[in-house]
């Protein structure tokens, strides 16, 4: 005899059905909803680009968007990146705070520091860029200097010359690590905007890069020529008269409390007059009579990076401020004083590098000559941001 199981009844239930009445978010169409990227800032060219879509306007700020006011503060009490951290200004900036009050909804959009978010990096720096680019220049530079290895390169080198590079070259990697670290990385966090935070920090970067690349070579060195010191650079740096100027000046820079001052001093005044000097005017010009084709090609990277990407955003930048729609004249006076403070210093720190040129055994091109040379380079690149030749220069 088989059970039957009854089947419990089925119940049919009801449910609310959507009704769809276009009030919901995103109902709306807009003549733009199907686009694929951001309009809410004017693109620097016709269409723009995808450095701007992940650049422009991606730091939040109550200058633009945020009603409530900065997110986070420090505990002094100021809030986000104070436009105070620089005595330059930007149009739109004396418009005063927009106030914060319960119910103030929206007041502060009209209140935009306009300036400073004009500023695009002709080089439209961002995390994929940077990662790429230095990538292809390591890769450039380990593979000649394994070549270099293979062929026995480095045996070719005049015993004077190894003294010179153990020491002076060695050197360098100090002004690199310390202004990558204590310069640029500082004044990229005090910058206003991300597009100017961007474009420093990659700055940085190729500082801390370019040290690295030197203080791996110096191993290398270490391991493939007998006699070389690979300390020697420390002894160098902290005691040899000839690196003194530089080494005063490059830890004054580091003190530098004003962002805008900090990068200007670094990349306009400091690198024409003293970086380039040493680095073009003498490592590169000196290294292949001496039987070295090495040391070129990884001074010479760090070389590319000043003067093919570093300066060209840092004209972009101070460009903007000595043709400022508002306040061109004040940020000229402040730059003219800093030239007047800086230049000085500069060729002094120059100066005192001469007994360098006597050091190898084929000899580069005079001293003097390079220095004329660097002297017009700067005077150039003054003239492109408008600015005045400062007398301090013929020192």
């Amino acid at each position: 005899m088989t059970d039957t199981l009854e089947q419990p009844e089925t119940i049919e239930r009801s449910s609310p059905k959507p009704e769809f009445t276009d009030a919901e978010a995103g109902a709306k169409v807009f003549p733009d909803s199907t686009l694929r990227h951001y309009n809410y800032f004017t693109p620097q060219k016709r269409k723009q680009s995808h450095y701007e879509d992940v650049t422009v306007e991606v730091q939040p700020d109550p200058r633009h968007y945020l009603a409530q006011g900065w997110l986070y503060g420090f505990s002094d009490g100021r809030g986000g990146y104070p436009l105070d951290w620089t005595v330059l200004k930007a149009w739109g900036v004396d418009r005063g705070d927009p106030e914060r009050f319960p119910g103030s909804g929206g007041s502060g959009y009209g209140w935009p520091a306009h300036g400073w978010h004009e500023f695009r990096d002709p080089n439209e720096e961002w995390e994929l860029t940077f990662y790429r680019n230095n990538s292809n220049v390591v890769r450039q530079i380990n593979a000649n200097i394994e070549t270099a290895r293979e062929t026995k390169a480095f045996e070719q080198w005049n015993p004077n010359w190894v003294t010179f590079v153990e020491r002076n070259v060695g050197a360098w990697m100090h002004v690199e690590h310390g202004l990558g670290l204590y310069l640029f990385a500082n004044a990229q966090r005090r910058a206003p905007t991300n597009m100017h935070n961007n474009a420093i920090s990659v700055n940085s970067m190729h500082r801390i890069r370019f040290a690295q690349d030197l203080a791996l070579y110096n191993l290398t060195l270490s391991e493939e020529i007998e006699s070389f010191d690979g300390a020697a650079h420390v002894e160098t740096w902290n005691a040899d008269p000839a690196w003194q100027g530089v080494r005063k000046l490059a830890e004054a820079m580091t003190a530098i409390d004003d962002w805008a001052e900090a990068i200007f001093v670094a990349n306009v005044v400091f690198e024409p007059l003293v970086g380039e000097l040493f680095r073009s005017h003498l490592v590169q010009q000196a290294a292949p009579g001496n039987g070295d084709f090495v040391t070129p090609t990884v001074v010479g990277a760090g070389e590319w990076d000043y003067a093919s990407r570093d300066l060209r955003y840092t004209k972009a930048m101070f460009e903007l401020l000595t043709n400022d729609k508002e306040f061109a004249d004040h940020n000229k006076a402040i730059m003219d004083g800093w030239l007047s403070t800086w230049v000085p210093q500069a060729i002094v720190a120059a100066r005192q590098l001469q007994p360098l040129w006597s050091q190898p055994d084929a000899k580069p091109p005079r001293f003097e000559d390079g220095l004329d040379r660097a002297k017009s380079r700067f005077s150039g690149i003054l003239s492109e941001l408008s600015l005045q030749i400062p007398k301090e220069l013929t020192q």
